[in-house]
């Protein structure tokens, strides 16, 4: 019933404590009807990994991280085969899409699947990608753009999420937006906000961090002293930029509830605020605030199925989003890998974790006057 018969096992890295990560053999697994086997090529690493291995997180241990993850389908069923369902094949490259959701519940029910009150999600809720072959449903799959390089498709997922976030806000061309925090989110939100025309500052209290937002597209950057932001000097930046308005939408990355209050209050009248960053802080805010600006004050989550469309945007910025891979790691070096990226002092954008027999970066074609393609 296979185009393959898989006789071999795979390999797992199981959390099975706080920071302690086990290599076990596991049976291979096989292809069904609506689920093929992905080999798996990359997994890349974000703060919930960090929270899942530190045993800080809604996960129970053990369990086999990963839900930023690309690989090449390795089998698929026979009965998928003769009915080319997708139009799926052997060999081909493909990005995972972690999230589950009910279908019954009331944002189900509206179409938020990314708010979903049963959502499951590869790596978080139940085992993930940390391994070197995973049966997927083949609706959870989707394909990379020949010219992507395979590397870059885990971060797929978090820019749906930064997608989903700016979605939110409802951007537009020639908006002045304010991105708060310039973690992989905050600053994959930049790149979608300036796909789309946007005037983008971006904050931060991490020097190298706003480097990062420079390198991929930020109009400008502010530095971040706490108790000081914005400075006046910054928001006489804001004011002229907007005629005194304040930047008509703000997204904010951090989580943290002083940064959220700031958005509140150098956002436009009837401007938005879109909290993509979460923390159990609790935030305080006068009612005042909120009714005489009459801004939308939104919450964001996961993303609503926007795996196809992050593919497309990381296949045209490739270029400047693969300065956010500042470290790579081998499978089996995943103890420096977490240890990486819980550290500090180590520059962190994001950690990209490589399996044995990646596929190497196609060819880009040439463009029509001979430089690569945009």
């Amino acid at each position: 019933m296979t185009s393959t018969t898989p006789h071999h096992t795979a390999t797992a890295a199981v959390t099975t404590s706080r920071r302690i990560i086990e290599y076990r053999g596991i049976a291979a697994p096989v292809p069904a009807p609506g689920r093929a086997v992905i080999r798996m090529a990359s997994v890349t690493l974000c703060g919930t990994d960090a929270h899942i291995w530190d045993d800080d997180y809604a996960t129970e241990l053990p369990i086999i991280q990963g839900h930023e993850a690309a690989g090449t389908i390795a089998a698929l069923d026979s009965s998928d085969l003769d009915s080319g369902t997708g139009g799926w094949s052997v060999g081909d490259r493909v990005a995972i899409s972690p999230m589950f959701y009910c279908g019954q519940c009331h944002a189900c029910s509206i179409g938020r699947v990314n708010a979903c009150r049963h959502m499951s999600v590869y790596g978080c809720y139940e085992d993930g990608s940390l391994v070197t072959e995973q049966a997927v449903p083949l609706e959870k799959l989707y394909r990379v753009p020949e010219t992507l390089d395979l590397s870059l498709a885990p971060m797929s997922e978090p820019a749906s999420i930064a997608m989903q976030a700016v979605n939110r806000g409802r951007a537009q061309a020639g908006e002045t937006v304010l991105v708060s925090g310039a973690g992989p989110i905050g600053l994959l939100a930049t790149v979608y906000l300036k796909d789309l025309g946007c005037d983008v500052t971006v904050s931060d209290m991490n020097p190298a961090r706003l480097t990062l937002a420079t390198a991929l597209g930020a109009d400008r950057t502010f530095a971040v002293t706490p108790g000081d932001f914005p400075t006046a000097a910054q928001r006489t930046v804001l004011d002229q930029l907007t005629r005194g308005d304040g930047p008509s939408l703000v997204i904010d990355a951090t989580g943290a509830p002083a940064s959220v209050a700031t958005g509140v209050d150098l956002v436009a009248t009837a401007g938005r605020v879109v909290c993509v960053g979460i923390s159990d802080a609790e935030l305080r805010l006068t009612l005042r605030t909120l009714a005489v600006k009459e801004i939308d004050l939104l919450g964001s989550r996961n993303s609503q199925n926007l795996i196809g469309e992050a593919l497309d945007l990381l296949d045209r910025h490739q270029d400047s989003i693969g300065a956010l891979l500042t470290h790579r790691f081998a499978f089996t070096d995943l103890d420096a890998a977490f240890a990486t990226l819980v550290d500090p002092t180590a520059g962190v954008g994001k950690i990209a974790i490589d399996f044995p027999e990646r596929p190497e970066r196609p060819a880009r074609p040439a463009s029509p006057e001979g430089g690569s393609r945009p």
